[in-house]
């Protein structure tokens, strides 16, 4: 096997092993993935910007005695910052601004010996379920081209799934992690609040958003957590400390869990795919096949007195930002830079005080209080990813005509991952299932407020009995030839 070969084959860790045991060093590890990106890449959109200099520079130097030292990887557009890079957010008010500093997220990647070859596309600040930014244009599926790769992470996940690099960071605000997962057959670990430090800043729209990674593997997801996750000095709150290395959780036994299935949604939505609603219950069968008690249950809470609490607090965010870019531009953001939903959202957002903001977040503390009161009797929650098969590029970044009924449409795509960004619990999205067509689809495994270590024991138990490792798109490293 030719060593570009062996090498796109391989997650995060396989890589980095690799250099640990002297047989390739980090330079070549880097070299390899960027001539896997400058292959791809023109199919697939999803690297905007490189840093291949800097990223040989690194990996010349010593290597720290990390699990994941040398593994090339890429940072999302949007969220993480490393010092002297581009970051637009996905907006063309932000082209040619440059990052100052890194975020406490990128420097704890980089103090682990991750490898950042540069940035991936994402919507206008994370905005949509797919990622079709007029920015730089739309990120392609390597499973379907003519599909979306879901968003907002969608450049990392394309870029993932082809085999490009092995890892790269996401962020999660109403399933931005977890989406590109289920469209791109990856795992997408959405941690639980405050788990990932946001600092400098405080967090993001009051926690609802989190950061971390799009992997090819369960341990990968685990060990770069473990790289990154844990208090800083002034977050406004922070996860309880794990009792050992989350990795130490891939293989371990899960123990017989109390498992609630459905797929039925919390949100109206026009229809479930009977594919993706099959793929949960299939989920649910192995998982009881595996010794787990499984019932058909879900919590008890009326999702659509959500929708609105929820597009509020996602305006104003918007708001937010767009007010902050002009703060470093020096003067207003022109409507003419910004994309037509990031304008309803900012109008919606120009409607509330702070106690509307504060309002909005009770509401959404409320369903809280409701959604935990089921993991006291459930361990896990399983449901599909997405109601629907990843839908063709055009339709999911198409306005709405507000703010409220743009939330819902997308609502109808992306029904379930929101609740976990509302309670703050841990989610996984895994690869367990493909439709007749060939294309992916997600498992949605939710667990109790920080309880990653049980999502990874049985996210892993699920790898082993329904391994995926050895699919691949049509678009793929190990199929494209400069």
């Amino acid at each position: 096997m030719a060593l570009r070969d062996e090498l796109a084959r391989l997650d995060a860790l396989g890589q980095a092993a690799l250099v640990r045991a002297g047989e390739v060093t980090a330079l070549e590890l880097v070299d390899a993935a960027i001539e896997r990106i400058e292959a791809l890449n023109p199919v697939l959109n999803a690297v905007i910007s490189t840093r291949y200099d800097a990223a040989r520079e690194q990996a010349r130097g010593s290597q720290p005695a990390s699990p994941l030292a040398g593994a090339p990887f890429l940072l999302k557009d949007l969220g993480a910052t490393l010092a002297g890079t581009p970051q637009t957010e996905g907006s063309r008010a932000g082209i040619g601004r440059i990052s100052r500093a890194d975020t406490a997220l990128a420097a704890r990647q980089r103090a682990a010996g991750l490898i950042v070859l540069g940035k991936a596309n994402t919507p206008e600040f994370g905005n949509h379920s797919t990622c079709e930014p007029e920015s730089a244009g739309p990120s392609r599926n390597p499973w379907d081209l003519a599909r979306t790769t879901g968003g907002s992470s969608g450049g990392s996940a394309a870029a993932v799934a082809s085999g490009m690099v092995p890892a790269a960071h996401g962020n999660d605000g109403a399933g931005s992690i977890r989406i590109p997962a289920s469209c791109c057959g990856l795992v997408g670990l959405k941690p639980t609040r405050g788990r990932n430090s946001w600092a400098p800043a405080g967090d993001a729209m009051a926690g609802i958003a989190v950061e971390h990674a799009v992997t090819q593997s369960v341990r990968d997801s685990a060990a770069i957590l473990d790289a990154t996750s844990g208090r800083i000095p002034g977050d406004p709150c922070s996860a309880p400390a794990p009792s050992r290395p989350f990795l130490s959780e891939v293989g371990a036994d899960p123990g017989r869990l109390r498992i609630a299935w459905t797929a039925t949604p919390p949100f109206a939505t026009p229809a479930v795919d009977p594919e993706c609603a099959a793929a949960a219950r299939a989920t649910a069968e192995l998982l009881s096949s595996l010794g787990h008690h499984v019932e058909e249950a879900a919590p008890v809470f009326d999702g659509e007195v959500l929708i609105e609490p929820l597009a509020r607090v996602w305006a104003i965010s918007n708001q937010n930002s767009v007010r902050a870019l002009a703060a470093e531009l020096g003067r207003p953001v022109r409507d003419d830079e910004l994309e037509i939903t990031t304008r309803e959202l900012v109008d919606y957002a120009s409607r509330f005080d702070a106690s509307d903001l504060l309002d909005a977040l009770a509401q959404l503390a409320a369903a809280t209080r409701d959604i935990a009161a089921f993991f006291e009797r459930y361990d896990v929650w399983v449901t599909p990813t997405l109601a629907q098969l990843p839908l063709p590029l055009g339709i999911l970044n198409q306005s709405q005509g507000g703010a409220v009924e743009w939330w819902r449409f997308d609502c109808g795509f992306n029904p379930w991952n929101p609740v976990a960004n509302i309670t703050g619990q841990p989610a996984i999205s895994l690869p367990l299932a493909w439709s007749r067509s060939g294309l992916p689809i997600g498992s949605l495994l939710t667990g109790s407020y920080a309880a990653e270590a049980t999502l990874f024991r049985v996210a892993a138990q699920l790898e082993v009995a329904r391994p995926w490792a050895g699919r691949r798109p049509p678009v793929h490293a190990l199929n494209a030839r400069p």
